[in-house]
């Protein structure tokens, strides 16, 4: 099955939108909702890809971006993400629930059309698309996606700093890239506060059965990303571009140790999510599992410059 396609613009808005609520709340209460969701349909950048001036590179310039072993699983991966999680918002009831889902979706969807005018705009081969399947259970779906996307875009934001100081990106590239960037952070935001929302609304009965999901997610995506490691298989080039999010400062030309990788991711997670309501619940994992890393390493200078 193909994935969802963006439309020209999101139309699925709620028919009222709730005040921002005033003062402290608790979290999952209706306050709690109100504000995850109005902040993710109220900071929608209504960009469109058709409209994308990809500007012209040099031939080294090119070259280099072209030669990225990251473009085959990056469609593929924003194909399924749009995929899973409308799969998820067309089982949901509540209006601006659905309405704040849909738009994760409509985004996701939306990313894969950017990268694939990129990629035809700059002669970038990529493999055939995989099919991209329904999924049987919506919210383990919706889960797997929305954990990964917390683990990607956390290396995902400081790689896009390397490339952008670096000069790997030319500035024009990193423009054309930035609007999708703030999109990730809105969404692992969006994402965190849903799971906190929706965990505090399940019946005493049910939590313990959604902490194994949680728990169950988290091992499936370390085993992924340990497999990938491993470059399993005879298909070394998949492995590379799996391992991209770990390996990336090598590939944009930078050599950097892992502290100092770590540091910078941590410092730009925070930075991108400063921004929003300090009310909402920030990924709290990947970045109190890179502060251990560091801590245990000994690199406690490199956690304070990040802070």
């Amino acid at each position: 099955m193909n994935a969802p396609v963006a439309k020209a613009a999101f139309t699925a808005y709620p028919a009222s939108m709730p005040a921002d609520p005033r003062g402290a709340f608790r979290l999952g209460s209706e306050a709690h909702k109100t504000l995850m969701c109005r902040t993710m349909l109220t900071t929608h950048d209504p960009y469109k890809p058709a409209l994308i001036d990809w500007p012209q590179l040099d031939p080294a310039t090119q070259d280099r971006i072209t030669s990225l072993p990251i473009w085959d699983i990056a469609v593929a991966t924003e194909g399924r993400a749009s995929m899973n999680v409308s799969t998820y918002a067309a089982g949901l009831a509540d209006p601006l629930l659905k309405s704040a889902v849909d738009m994760n979706a409509f985004e996701e969807a939306r990313h894969k059309l950017v990268l694939g005018d990129m990629v035809r705009a700059y002669g970038i081969d990529l493999v055939p698309e995989p099919a991209y399947v329904t999924p049987r259970d919506p919210e383990w779906a919706f889960m797997v996606t929305g954990f990964s996307e917390c683990i990607d875009s956390f290396f995902g934001f400081g790689l896009f700093k390397i490339a952008r100081d670096s000069g790997f990106f030319p500035g024009e590239l990193v423009d054309t890239f930035e609007p999708v960037m703030r999109e990730e952070g809105r969404h692992i935001l969006f994402f965190v506060n849903w799971v906190a929302w929706h965990r505090a609304n399940l019946p005493w009965w049910r939590k313990p059965a959604f902490a194994l999901k949680v728990a169950a997610v988290w091992a499936f995506l370390i085993y992924e990303r340990i497999d990938m490691a491993k470059g399993m298989g005879a298909d070394n080039t998949k492995a590379q571009e799996n391992n991209f999010t770990l390996n990336g400062s090598k590939e944009l030309g930078v050599e950097i140790e892992f502290p100092e990788l770590a540091a910078i991711c941590l410092a730009e997670n925070d930075r991108r999510l400063v921004v929003y309501d300090a009310r909402l619940v920030r990924p709290r994992f990947v970045p109190a599992m890179m502060r251990l890393a560091l801590r245990m390493m000994g690199k406690g200078k490199l956690l304070a410059a990040s802070a």
